[in-house]
C-alpha cells in the first residue's frame, strides 16, 4: 500500500457539477503574435496573429467532452483549486500518472490515477490527504482525463 492510503473514500476534493460540451456559435477572440512577459514589461504589438477559438483550443473530442466543477483543495498542488473548471475528455484512454475524474462509490472525485506493484490508488495532490487505495469491493469508473483547468484569478 502507499504510505497514507486510505481504503476509505472521503470527499475531499469532489465534482460538484457536470455539464456537457456543446457546440454552438463560435466566438474568436484576438490573439496576439508576442507573448505577454511575466518578468519586466515590453512594448505592446499592434499586431494580431490571428483570432483564437477557446472550443477549438480546449475541446479535442466534442462528443465526449464534459466540464466538470470542483469542490475541495486536495488537489491543490497541481493548480486545482476549489471553485475550478475542468475540462474532462472521456474518449482519452486514462494512464498512470495522469488527472482523472473518477467515480467511487457513486461520487465523483478529481485525482491522480498511480498503479503500483500493491495495486490501483487514486493520489491526492495535497499532502493533507491520504490517497484512496481501490479495492474490488468498490465500486469504481474512471470516467475522463483532465486535460485543462479553468482557474479565475
Amino acid at each position: 500500500m502507499i504510505p497514507g492510503a486510505s481504503r476509505v473514500v472521503r470527499a475531499d476534493c469532489v465534482v460538484k457539477a457536470l455539464a456537457a460540451f456543446r457546440p454552438g456559435r463560435s466566438v474568436s477572440c484576438p490573439l496576439f503574435i508576442a507573448p505577454v512577459v511575466a518578468g519586466f514589461p515590453s512594448p505592446a504589438d499592434d499586431y494580431v496573429e490571428r483570432g483564437l477559438d477557446l472550443n477549438e483550443f480546449l475541446v479535442a473530442h466534442p462528443q465526449a467532452t464534459f466540464f466538470a466543477r470542483v469542490r475541495g483543495t486536495s488537489m491543490e498542488g497541481v493548480g486545482i483549486h476549489d471553485g475550478d473548471t475542468l475540462v474532462v475528455d472521456r474518449a482519452i484512454a486514462a494512464r498512470d500518472g495522469q488527472v482523472v475524474i473518477a467515480l467511487v462509490n457513486n461520487e465523483f472525485t478529481v485525482k491522480r490515477l498511480k498503479r503500483t506493484k500493491r495495486g490501483l490508488f487514486l493520489v491526492a495532490e495535497n499532502p493533507s490527504f491520504h490517497a484512496i487505495e481501490v479495492t474490488p469491493g468498490m465500486a469504481f469508473e474512471v470516467w475522463g482525463v483532465v486535460t485543462f483547468v479553468i482557474h479565475p484569478v
